[in-house]
């Protein structure tokens, strides 16, 4: 097992197919549901950070010193510009690729860790990333369906009074909180569009309480953020 540490030509060709493999799988879940980095992302990723950690063993056996783990440091705190570019904001304040740019810092890791020849550690950590983003997404899925308090993006027609719009949510048990008005240019001629946490008193699934509210007289469009 220690031979296989060292950092040979075999090794070297285990450690990368391992990259290649371990990015794949966990790539090709995030491919499969058209996020914004996918397999061809992920392999890079892990495969890059692969080489770099073998570039920086190499460095340190050869020269006989330096910090054995420098360049991997700089792949930890460098993958956040990848990670960044994954990350939107919508127009109503929604975020997405959160997951994404998280599934690339940890397959970075992964990557670093077959890079050093840890490879117990980086087989155990990939297959752990595959099943949160694949089996844990049902259970993601649950809690948001079930969560007590919704947000909302509702756009209201431009004649209705934000007092009547309250007091009909009330009437159907539902609770508002946190209303904010968007500044929408297209918009602001023809609808109001905010943005409201809603509560309802009784036991209501997120896509009810959108049905809900899109059927108080003024609403002309809602979805969850």
């Amino acid at each position: 097992m220690d031979t296989i540490r060292e950092l040979t030509v075999t090794s070297a060709i285990i450690r990368i197919l391992l990259s290649v493999f371990l990015g794949g799988i966990i790539g090709l879940e995030r491919g499969l549901k058209n996020h914004p980095a996918g397999l061809r992302t992920y392999i890079l990723v892990c495969m890059g950070a692969c080489i770099v950690m073998m570039t920086n063993q190499y460095v340190y056996q050869v020269f006989d010193g330096g910090d054995p783990v420098r360049m991997g440091a700089q792949v930890i705190s460098g993958i956040g510009f990848l990670g960044a570019g994954t990350i939107i904001v919508t127009s109503k304040n929604q975020i997405k690729g959160l997951t994404t740019a998280a599934g690339l810092w940890t397959t970075a890791c992964v990557g670093l860790a077959l890079g050093i020849g840890l490879h117990e550690v980086a087989i155990i950590g990939g297959v752990v990333i595959f099943i949160v983003l694949t089996l844990l997404n049902k259970l993601d899925h649950y809690l948001k369906e079930n969560r007590k308090t919704v947000e909302l993006y509702i756009e209201l027609d431009k004649n209705i009074i934000m007092g009547d719009f309250i007091r009909a949510l009330r009437s159907r048990g539902i609770k508002g909180s946190n209303l904010q008005i968007q500044n929408n240019n297209i918009l602001k001629d023809k609808e109001t569009p905010i943005i409201i946490s809603l509560k309802s008193e009784n036991y209501l699934t997120s896509d009810e309480l959108v049905k809900k509210v899109c059927s108080i007289e003024g609403v002309l469009h809602a979805e969850e953020l």
